[in-house]
């Protein structure tokens, strides 16, 4: 090889591994699905906020990215729990999403033959966490008997309101009741636990739900108003679970610039960090931010926002993402 071959063939390998390797920060939604755990987990299914993302009729940046294929659309907030064991399969809420939510769902139990989930736990009785319950319905499943958790509000509203009552009177859906505090005892493995957090409640209650595992738990907390408006401390929460899903609706106040933003009282991505901002980092790292609404620019993969919750040790949830409660 002559000379200046060989040094044009050097060059080109700097090159490529310089493109390889280059530390180009990774974002999580765009990397290979984490292994599956054998022990019972929990599935994000969404992370968007009850319209989704992009969201109807939007003609702002936030949602033309998308339209315009520079971002990834997003799912509305969601989780699964799954036991690869016992074999079955949970949703905690029943979103506009759901004929793809169970879909993904189901596809975690391979070869499966399951044709409803084993139960929906419900948080409350706004758009996107109660309104997929109709695909339970002889429209669509036709499901039998399904096991729908409520909060006493919520099973009143459900039960005498149309078309929710029909999925009652036909036995789509069988209701259970939820009690704040008082565990459901799903397996010898897993048990759901509602917690009750203040929101604008006004057909049914709203509750997060605490998910224990065989030797880990999970808090998620889609929806809530001020942090300073519970009667629990936030901090205490989180050292008491494994991973915390948290509200993360605004990132910060004026993002909604046409809207008194004091009345639409969640808390802020910003607050919730100043908040735990003093943590040690191990605490802080349990925090997952999810249901975002769409003008939040958490959802765009290189907004500096992004940037600043990774910075100080926090964590955006990403759909497809598994946590596993039984690893040691």
């Amino acid at each position: 090889m002559s000379a200046q071959k060989k040094h044009s063939y050097q060059l080109a390998i700097i090159f490529l591994s310089l493109v390889l390797f280059s530390c180009v920060p990774i974002d999580k939604d765009a990397v290979a699905e984490e292994a599956i755990p054998s022990g019972p987990y929990v599935i994000v299914l969404g992370i968007a906020q009850d319209a989704g993302y992009p969201q109807t009729a939007c003609r702002k940046e936030c949602c033309t990215q998308v339209w315009e294929g520079q971002e990834q659309p997003r799912k509305v907030s969601c989780l699964g729990l799954v036991d690869p064991v016992t074999r079955q399969l949970w949703l905690l809420d029943a979103t506009p999403d759901f004929r793809e939510q169970w879909q993904l769902l189901s596809e975690e139990l391979p070869n499966t033959t399951i044709t409803q989930p084993s139960g929906v736990f419900l948080t409350h009785a706004h758009l996107g966490h109660y309104t997929g319950l109709l695909q339970l319905g002889r429209e669509v499943m036709g499901a039998q008997a399904v096991p729908v958790y409520a909060m006493p509000r919520l099973d009143t509203f459900l039960r005498k309101n149309g078309p929710w009552s029909q999925l009652v009177n036909l036995g789509n859906i069988a209701l259970q009741p939820l009690k704040p505090d008082s565990a459901i005892v799903l397996n010898d493995e897993l048990k759901v636990t509602p917690i009750q957090v203040p929101h604008r409640d006004e057909y049914s209650e709203t509750v997060g739900f605490r998910v224990e595992g065989p030797s880990k738990s999970l808090l998620f907390i889609p929806d809530i108003d001020k942090w300073d408006r519970w009667h629990r401390s936030l901090a205490e929460e989180i050292a008491a679970v494994d991973v915390a899903f948290l509200d993360a609706t605004f990132f910060a106040d004026g993002e909604l610039p046409n809207r008194d933003m004091s009345k639409i009282p969640h808390p802020f991505v910003s607050e919730t960090m100043g908040l735990l901002g003093s943590l040690p980092l191990k605490e802080r790292q349990k925090v997952h931010f999810i249901h975002l609404n769409h003008t939040n620019p958490l959802l765009q993969t290189k907004s500096p926002a992004r940037q600043e919750v990774a910075e100080r040790g926090f964590q955006v949830a990403f759909e497809g993402q598994r946590v596993g409660l039984s690893e040691k």
